[in-house]
């Protein structure tokens, strides 16, 4: 009994939490205490940042009449999800009916139909010019008036300079730069009349920079870039405003792995992985239209520090252009 006693007296009882606090170093007491109320306000800051981000794609759409061109692009689609539910009067234009019609389904089921609107649907082909004042009388008598015009329409080539023909050369000019120029021309007369509207342009990078084997493309986007930078103190008086939004690449895998790139220049127009997404992209749009930011860049650190290069140090810009060139030629890819 005497050794069972022994036993129990040498036996120590477990120290509490707020004890060990006690006998820690203050600066560590504070470290301990402060890190989980730092982890459950950020996490806080992000959710109410979220509900706000909702609330503003709400309200600064409600009841608006807002035109979204290529509506069936991965982008279209996810501001056509965003505005709709947030009660705008859409009107969703693109190329093929049939898939205009899945969209306009898609939408009705995925809403409530109370607090939302059907949205409209034309056909519009900046491809073919000759249809283009039909198609925007269509767009004006949709609702009589227009609020919002995103104008995201684009298409692409990459290839050397020489290679492409005059057609090609035409075509990307007309999807990429006389289309939307008609568009905003044919919706202007409106918007002045009641001293009242907002145009954004969602454009490529390659509107504020350009990068070899895009010769046609960049021109068509620095085209469009330079329009609707000229038209924007034209209309401010009229109460228009005019937003451009520059990314470096819409795509729905942006945050997928990709291989890393063999060099810097590489960098500056690699899909991955520095493309943004489709919901990232939606999201920077409700965020100008609510504050009507003039210009808006999506991008990493490195393509917007090209752009100042491009800028205040030309020649070292081009040294790193050419050395890519080289670079590709080099390893058989263009």
């Amino acid at each position: 009994m005497v050794v069972e006693g022994e036993m129990d007296s040498n036996v120590t009882q477990p120290e509490s939490f707020w004890h060990i606090l006690k006998e820690m170093d203050p600066v560590w007491t504070t470290t301990v205490l402060l890190v989980p109320c730092v982890v459950v306000m950020t996490a806080g800051f992000f959710y109410l940042y979220g509900m706000i981000i909702n609330l503003l794609s709400k309200t600064s759409v409600h009841n608006k009449v807002v035109v979204i061109t290529d509506a069936l692009s991965g982008l279209g689609r996810e501001c056509a999800g965003v505005f709709h539910k947030g009660g705008a009067r859409l009107i969703l234009c693109g190329k093929g009916w049939e898939k205009l019609e899945e969209l306009a389904d898609d939408l009705a089921n995925a809403s409530d139909p109370t607090v939302t609107f059907p949205p409209k649907l034309v056909l519009l082909d900046f491809g073919d010019m000759d249809s283009l004042p039909e198609a925007i009388a269509e767009i004006l008598d949709c609702y009589g008036c227009l609020d919002i015009v995103i104008f995201n329409s684009s298409i692409k080539v990459k290839a050397p300079a020489q290679s492409l023909s005059l057609e090609v050369d035409k075509l990307l000019m007309d999807n990429n730069y006389f289309g939307p120029i008609t568009l905003a021309k044919g919706v202007l007369p409106s918007m002045i009349s009641r001293r009242s509207g907002h145009l954004l342009l969602v454009n490529s990078i390659q509107g504020r920079l350009t990068v070899p084997f895009r010769t046609t493309y960049a021109a068509s986007k620095h085209a469009v870039q330079a329009f609707f930078d000229c038209l924007r103190p034209e209309v401010e008086e009229y109460g228009i405003s005019v937003s451009t939004i520059n990314h470096t690449f819409i795509s729905s895998s942006a945050s997928a792995t990709a291989a890393p790139p063999k060099s810097i220049w590489s960098l500056l127009y690699t899909k991955k992985p520095l493309g943004v997404s489709p919901d990232e992209a939606a999201t920077e749009i409700v965020k100008t239209l609510n504050n009507k930011r003039r210009e808006v860049v999506i991008a990493p650190s490195l393509p917007k520090v090209a752009i100042y290069t491009r800028s205040f140090f030309p020649n070292i810009f081009f040294g790193v252009m050419a050395a890519g060139v080289k670079n590709a030629t080099t390893s058989g890819k263009m």
